[in-house]
């Protein structure tokens, strides 16, 4: 490169080049922001920016179970630091809720998790902010951004009941609450452009607006591969590792990240963006009569209806909202009542799809009108399955093909049929990483693992013991595997054998549920390992817990409680002070879904 593009010396070439030469992208990203903050040091503008932080200090707390609101959190942090305003960023875990009447200006992002729960980090703050001890809060400013996922019942509620609280006690909001679906970015890059935009008209600075353009022009550019822009990754192998006579079908997969730069930890996941079932999109188009080339304009982008069906909208899975939007278009008392029932309306929502709906309660639609009901495709994320120490450039993930009868149509999950049916090896797919904070190896390297998973939710757990065993650290690991059948469904069977050989896995207990009449699940095992169990706790062992949400794990959550109740010799409560302490140094972690 010539001097004239290049204005630094050699020695700061090669100090720079040795400097970057080994950092992730992250780091990189990091960096970035580092010299772009020296870079507004060195603006004219000093004495508004003198006022701003001495007027508009900001606290950013965030409440997360996968990272995303930690995620948004460090983005209004940077972008408060490149605007001058002075900002502390942290985690509702780790704040003293006394100092709450001392800050002047507060943003919260938090997501919900579960029934309307809060994450397990923000559990306590929820519990004193909604609770009675909450002070009066005159002189404080705040913006609340929730997260969640429409598909449940009580979308965003954690947030929207940390917005109601924080008005009740007299605190003035600079915003309404922002609710944002999996969907997030963009609302969250527009919530962090409006709280910026709020802080430096309080300041007085005259260039608020331009200054915030700015920013949220560098926030979009800072992006690397995320759900916006994907990496196209080359699908190298594809190997089914269930049995002939397995009720499911598994899919072992591996991506290639070949010149890529992505990074990855054990923990994180693959966000793939997937195309819907061809076959539902058809039928769908037969249904409504629509023309597959006619154009209309969604999120802002101008596609044809097939396109649209196909790769832009969700279609293969009903949630309350869409239900909701259906009966303002179409007057259904049927649908009504359904909407007043929980109980009948999971029941229709699971299992069901958009072509259901049509069927069930038929309405000649506008295409406008119809997509107005639908929400984006969301990607769908499968925890990685392999160690980037072990792998190098590639990612693994272990993949359920969703298919079943319903009805008399067969139905198919839009992104494993997408893998199993429609991908090949050598094609190329759409995918980012998706980091998760929330479920890591513990910070302490030799520190015993016990690995608790059912089906699919093994595959992080493949992942920390490649991990391990780049590093050469033996031992302390104990896996409780459950599935259906021992001769069809033990996934990863022989890798577990030859790590237990090796010794970088000390212990397994499996549970095969259906190779006996009463049927044995992970949770039992648990059970009859409980002094073990139990010992293995008091000696530091860390607990990780993957896999389905609605029943397994809530079944082990309950019989850990009963364990540490029992072993020693506390009460429930006690019992569960206990677990809690547990999440709280981080020995407790959960990925379920």
């Amino acid at each position: 490169m010539s001097a004239m593009y290049n204005p630094l010396n050699e020695n700061q070439q090669l100090a720079l080049e040795e400097l970057t030469k080994e950092l992730s992208n992250e780091g990189v990203l990091w960096v970035s922001g580092y010299f772009q903050g020296l870079l507004v040091k060195e603006q004219p503008s000093k004495a508004n920016q003198e006022a701003t932080l001495k007027n508009a200090g900001l606290t950013i707390l965030y409440g997360t179970h996968t990272g995303h609101s930690q995620k948004i959190a460090a983005q209004l942090a940077d972008a408060t630091a490149e605007l001058g305003i002075k900002s502390n960023m942290g985690s509702m875990e780790d704040y003293k809720t006394k100092q709450l009447a001392k800050e002047e200006n507060l943003a919260v992002i938090v997501s919900t998790h579960g029934e309307g729960e809060p994450p397990d980090m923000a559990e306590d703050f929820y519990t004193f902010i909604t609770g009675k001890r909450v002070p009066k809060l005159p002189n404080l400013n705040y913006a609340v951004l929730a997260l969640g996922d429409k598909s449940y019942k009580l979308f965003c509620q954690t947030g929207i009941d940390v917005d109601h609280a924080l008005n009740k006690s007299g605190a003035n909001e600079l915003l309404p609450v922002a609710t944002a679906d999996v969907d997030y970015e963009d609302i969250a890059e527009n919530w962090i452009k409006s709280v910026l935009e709020k802080l430096l008209a309080k300041s007085g600075n005259g260039q608020a607006q331009t200054n915030v353009n700015a920013i949220k022009a560098k926030l979009s550019a800072k992006k690397n591969y995320s759900r916006k822009n994907p990496f196209y990754a080359e699908i190298l192998e594809k190997v089914k590792i269930t049995g002939r006579d397995s009720g499911k079908e598994v899919y072992h997969v591996e991506l290639s990240l070949e010149d890529s730069g992505i990074t990855y930890q054990p923990g994180d996941s693959v966000g793939i963006l997937a195309n819907n079932p061809p076959n539902l999109v058809e039928s769908i188009l037969q249904k409504t009569g629509f023309d597959p080339g006619e154009k209309i304009l969604f999120k802002n982008e101008e596609v044809n209806i097939q396109e649209a069906l196909s790769n832009h909208v969700e279609i293969t899975v009903l949630t309350r909202e869409v239900i909701k939007k259906y009966i303002e278009e179409i007057d259904s008392q049927e649908l009504k009542s359904l909407l007043e029932d929980d109980e009948k309306l999971e029941s229709y929502l699971y299992g069901h799809d958009i072509l259901d709906l049509l069927t069930d309660h038929p309405h000649e639609w506008q295409p406008e009108k119809f997509f107005q009901l639908l929400r984006a495709l969301p990607p769908r994320l499968y925890s990685i399955s392999s160690s980037q120490e072990a792998v190098e450039d590639e990612v693994h993930i272990t993949v359920s093909v969703v298919k079943y009868q319903n009805k008399g149509r067969e139905r198919q999950g839009a992104c494993s049929t997408f893998l199993s049916e429609q991908s090949e090896m050598g094609d190329k797919i759409p995918i980012y990483i998706d980091h998760n904070p929330s479920f890591k190896l513990p910070e302490k390297e030799d520190t015993p693992i016990i690995m608790v998973g059912a089906g699919t939710g093994v595959a992080p757990y493949r992942a920390f013991l490649q991990q391990r065993e780049s590093g050469n650290l033996k031992g302390k690991s104990w896996l409780v595997f459950g599935d259906r059948s021992f001769y069809s469904d033990f996934l990863y069977q022989v890798e577990w054998q030859k790590l237990l050989k090796k010794g970088y896995l000390e212990k397994m207990d499996v549970a095969f549920s259906r190779d006996q009449k009463k049927k044995v699940y992970v949770q039992h095992k648990l059970k009859e390992n409980q002094e073990e169990l139990y010992n293995w706790l008091e000696n530091g062992a860390s607990f990780y817990l993957c896999g389905d949400m609605k029943y397994m794990a809530k079944d082990v959550n309950k019989t850990l409680l009963e364990i540490i109740q029992a072993q020693g010799g506390i009460s429930e409560e006690k019992a569960k002070e206990y677990i809690k302490k547990l999440k709280k140094e981080k020995r407790f972690q959960v990925d379920v879904y």
